[in-house]
């Protein structure tokens, strides 16, 4: 018991439980714009997914840089570089959640549970490239 008491008082940092609590409110911007774009809208379900992954990428940058990773850039370059960064990470998840959802949506598991499964993995790939990519401090 005290092995795993150790293991997660490494795992749960502030960082960590700063990023988990912004996830969720990012997921939820995803999943409620995707559930208004195709339930509600109508929309394809492909341009749905697009749209909230955008929506939730421009939350996901502002609450990251300032309230999860702090970050330290101070000139325009390094904002710049920084966000140019960030958005390159997010690309590959883009990649990584329309591939995988495009997929899954070829089954027949429901929309939202393929939609919110391909977002828990993408919200895990997301910590990682922005703590040791996007926003690394030097």
């Amino acid at each position: 018991m005290e092995k795993i008491k150790s293991l997660l008082k490494k795992i749960l940092t502030k960082e960590v439980i700063l990023y988990i609590i912004f996830g969720v409110i990012t997921t939820l911007v995803n999943l409620g714009i995707f559930y208004i774009m195709f339930s509600i809208l109508n929309l394809n379900k492909n341009l749905s997914n697009i749209i909230a992954i955008m929506t939730a990428i421009i939350v996901a940058y502002f609450t990251n840089k300032d309230m999860v990773f702090h970050s330290k850039a101070i000139t325009l370059k390094e904002r710049m570089t920084e966000f140019l960064k960030f958005i390159a990470g997010r690309a590959f998840t883009i990649i990584v959640e329309m591939g995988g959802c495009w997929l899954l949506f070829q089954t027949t598991i429901p929309e939202m549970i393929t939609k919110l499964f391909v977002t828990v993995i993408v919200i895990v790939l997301n910590f990682f490239i922005s703590k040791f990519f996007a926003f690394k401090n030097k």
